[in-house]
């Protein structure tokens, strides 16, 4: 039997905290997502020059130099406004400089998805809405939402199954997500085989259980799409 040397609750702590900074970054990502992508169609050039800039500089730059950035680089500007109001120690948590660095990696990548999901959806469905005298925001949530789900959920599942590795990256600004959990435990036990095994066993099984639940979501939201032969 696999000996934890009671550091058992703590890798699920680790976990609760990895499920819980996934969730907030994904939420956050994408209405950055859905942003992006609406600029990037927007016959607006500004608006356009925008949404490529947000992608280009986003995806160019990695993931960990983002998380670093939005934690050590903000120190500076929050200690400055919090000075003004009181409180020189103001500074974003790790958790939320996590998920806001996460968030605007995982939202650069998801406009892509919104965007092609987008233009797969006639123009001519939002002319009838239009001539029906429907709202442009509810033209968006009765017409456009569902199908856009319904194209786009493949690649934004892939996208949060890789969102969710990259949680790991925050361990680098002392949040107790799983893997700076199995380090602590792996230093303190000098066993590290032990405890880093058990955290990619701790990942596959998020993963399995996150694509168990991305094929019911895809399998609902094609229902009345789907063409049996005959």
């Amino acid at each position: 039997m696999l000996d934890l040397q009671g550091f058992g609750p703590a890798l699920l702590e680790g976990t609760w905290m990895t499920i819980r900074l996934s969730l907030a970054a994904v939420a956050v990502g994408l209405v950055f997502g859905l942003l992006g992508a609406s600029a990037k169609i927007s016959n607006n050039v500004f608006a356009r020059s925008l949404g490529g800039f947000y992608t280009s500089v986003v995806r160019g730059i990695p993931e960990t130099v983002w998380v670093l950035m939005m934690y050590f680089g903000t120190v500076s500007a929050f200690n400055a406004l919090g000075a003004h109001f009181g409180n020189p120690r103001l500074s974003l948590s790790p958790f939320v400089a996590g998920t806001l660095a996460l968030a605007l990696c995982f939202g650069a990548y998801a406009t892509e998805v919104f965007r092609g999901a987008l233009l797969a959806i006639p123009a001519g469905q939002k002319e009838a809405g239009l001539a029906l005298g429907l709202s442009n925001w509810r033209i968006f949530y009765r017409i456009t939402l569902p199908q856009l789900w319904r194209v786009a959920l493949p690649g934004l599942g892939n996208l949060y199954l890789i969102l969710l590795k990259d949680t790991a990256l925050v361990s680098l600004i002392t949040l107790d997500e799983i893997m700076r959990k199995a380090q602590a435990a792996a230093n303190a036990t000098k066993e590290p085989f032990t405890f880093y095994l058990l955290a990619a066993g701790i990942y596959l099984f998020l993963t399995v259980f996150i694509m168990g639940a991305l094929h019911w979501f895809e399998r609902r939201a094609n229902r009345g799409f789907v063409r049996t032969e005959l």
